[in-house]
């Protein structure tokens, strides 16, 4: 149960994102979007920490979105107004989903940019000017050095993960971007862990922070009966088919980690003859009303989310949870599955595993200290996969997230003067 007064921090929104949010499905805001909403809103600086699965990233993405949009001013090309820094593409894309999902009615841009793709996409959006930039630490270095980004003028800098960016060794590619960042500037440090070192580190780059920590619900899975099915990426659709064509009862939901895997799952359901629907941060608000009304009456048996758009789901009779993609977070997991066995009823959860998910597999087992039960008769049984480590580690270079790409050219707080930018070259 939430208090009127959480209840209260949407109403201090802009009614633009106030509609977004309820498009979204959500009326109430989690502990940390209670707790930080305010203080960020003031334009203080904070530090935070909190897991995936609390609600974390609509707690700095809302009320970033309203001091952006308060300013009514459109950025420069190549000079975002906001970045936000995370480390890994996968969640980098989550977060450009969620501004996405509440900018919706706002005149504000954003990108998502990160290694392991080309970057001229990436580049020319960049070039039209974007108000809040969402970046991998590899590939923000990399346009840096190419002269095509500029962080002369941001005014609001966000560091999520941060814990996980410092495994990944990317804690001097922070100390770049701090070094050509302006000193006056709102800082927003998220962390799951805040041990002392870390808290030294925040306290580098934070102005008399807010402090907050939020520990994250835990669902009781001892009622859940979890599975995990070993297939290769090509076997997933029909191994999902079967899976749901031998439920005897019971509401489905199914995860993806994207919103366009979630339509094309939900294309493959129906050419089997199994209704269904998808919901995500591209789907209108009528479009998810219908979804989530004809799965709660019966009429559509399978919901297809992504983690953005389950947020806000609570649906009695849940009987399955299918994990079609692992999640990129192991806290995820325990959300997802907690889906199921509400009310003190049993649940099932099942998980898919391909070769390029053995890492977020061993990290799921870590948090539930335990191995989850494997299943080797389902039809699609992959021993290649079962017996598989995993892919190998990418090499770094231009393009990707590893740290290759540094001192390759001058550092960007040398630049030369700009040229004039064209007519028309803003957003």
């Amino acid at each position: 149960m939430k208090n009127d007064n959480q209840s209260g921090i949407f109403g201090m929104l802009a009614p633009s994102i106030q509609k977004a949010i309820r498009d979204a499905g959500y009326d109430t805001p989690t502990p940390i979007q209670a707790q930080a909403i305010p203080p960020i809103s003031e334009g203080k600086d904070l530090v935070g920490s909190a897991q995936t699965g609390t609600g974390k990233t609509a707690a700095f993405t809302l009320p970033l979105l309203e001091r952006l949009s308060a300013q009514n001013r459109k950025p420069r090309g190549n000079t975002p107004r906001a970045l936000v820094l995370a480390p890994t593409r996968e969640l980098a894309a989550q977060i450009g989903e969620s501004v996405a999902t509440y900018s919706k009615y706002l005149k504000l841009s954003h990108t998502v940019i990160f290694g392991g793709v080309k970057q001229g996409r990436q580049v020319d959006k960049l070039n039209r000017g974007v108000d809040i930039l969402v970046a991998t630490p590899g590939r923000l270095l990399d346009l840096m050095n190419q002269k095509f980004i500029y962080l002369d003028e941001v005014e609001i800098f966000v560091l999520d993960e941060v814990d996980r960016m410092l495994d990944m060794g990317f804690i001097n590619d922070i100390k770049k971007v701090l070094k050509v960042l302006p000193s006056k500037r709102q800082t927003l440090f998220f962390s799951a862990t805040m041990p002392k070192p870390m808290l030294d580190l925040a306290a580098s780059m934070v102005k008399n922070p807010v402090r907050i920590e939020i520990a994250p619900d835990q669902p009781a899975v001892e009622r859940i009966a979890q599975e995990l099915m070993f297939v290769s990426k090509a076997d997933k659709d029909k191994l999902l088919t079967n899976t749901i064509k031998g439920h005897s009862s019971g509401k489905t939901i199914v995860f993806t980690q994207m919103k366009h895997v979630a339509n094309r799952v939900v294309q493959r359901l129906e050419k089997s003859n199994i209704t269904a629907a998808a919901i995500h941060g591209n789907k209108s608000q009528g479009a998810r009303i219908r979804a989530l009304d004809g799965f709660k009456d019966g009429s559509i048996e399978v919901l297809v989310a992504t983690d953005v758009a389950a947020r806000g789901i609570d649906i009695d009779g849940v009987s399955h949870v299918i994990n079609y993609d692992l999640p990129v977070e192991a806290e995820t997991y325990v959300h997802r599955i907690g889906r199921t066995a509400r009310a003190g009823r049993e649940g099932r959860a099942i998980s898919f595993c391909d070769e390029k998910d053995r890492a977020l597999l061993r990290d799921i087992e870590k948090l539930l200290g335990k191995q989850v039960p494997v299943t080797l008769e389902h039809g699609f049984h992959s021993d290649e996969v079962m017996k598989s480590s995993g892919p190998p580690p990418k090499k770094s270079g231009r393009g990707g997230q590893g740290r290759g790409n540094q001192g390759r050219n001058a550092p960007a707080s040398r630049r030369p003067r700009r040229r004039r930018r064209p007519a028309g070259s803003q957003s």
